[in-house]
């Protein structure tokens, strides 16, 4: 709601700032709720659930709303991409098959909240910004896998690190308003490359038993 309400008002760095901290909440709701048997002392409430209303608001409505209300995308395609990104994410948060046996993603797991902070760091050419929005669209529904990095064991003590430095740099590009010679935007970028293709890679490479 905080993240919404900066949003409303077009201060997208505070917007930011309250998404990145929800992003840092997200990463430990669950292994506290899971050590805590929360399953068990609170069986009434479903945890998955919740989990997603909370996902659809903070990764998928807030920025979609925030990309479509900014100068990065003109006329016709901010609409096109609010069309996308919502409905596309609406049917993938309903797909029981979202996530893998390894506890990673089926697809592009709807994290527009990620992207949406690097398209406002970098501020790159709208068909770039337009073409990135399709592509991981589709990707949703393509079998390809993409980690969870605190439930994905393989590489997680390199994934893990590497999220909580995107978290890092999300933070402070943000804290700096985006300025454009920000060395958080660089880490951005590497970080981000890492987080989108490592479930791939894991893909590609065969695991060892």
């Amino acid at each position: 709601m905080l993240a919404m309400l900066a949003a409303v008002e077009e201060k997208w760095s505070l917007m930011f700032l309250w998404l990145v901290v929800a992003f840092a909440v997200d990463g430990i709701d669950g292994p506290l709720a899971r050590k805590y048997e929360v399953k068990h002392y609170a069986a009434r409430f479903d945890g998955v659930l919740l989990d997603l209303i909370i996902d659809y608001l903070t990764y998928v409505f807030i920025p979609a709303f925030a990309l479509f209300k900014s100068d990065l995308l003109p006329g016709w395609t901010g609409w096109v991409a609010i069309i996308l990104i919502t409905f596309a994410s609406a049917m993938y948060f309903a797909d029981s098959r979202m996530k893998t046996k390894d506890n990673s993603f089926h697809g592009f797991p709807g994290c527009w909240n990620m992207l949406v902070l690097v398209l406002f760091a970098l501020q790159p050419n709208f068909w770039i910004i337009l073409g990135l929005v399709a592509a991981l669209a589709v990707g949703m529904f393509l079998p390809l896998k993409f980690i969870h990095p605190v439930r994905t064991e393989r590489w997680r003590k390199l994934s893990l690190p590497v999220a909580l430095a995107w978290t890092f740099f999300a933070g402070w590009a943000a804290w700096v308003d985006f300025h454009p010679e920000s060395w958080a935007h660089w880490g951005l970028v590497l970080t981000s490359i890492y987080l989108l293709l490592v479930g791939i890679a894991q893909q590609v490479i065969p695991q060892r038993d």
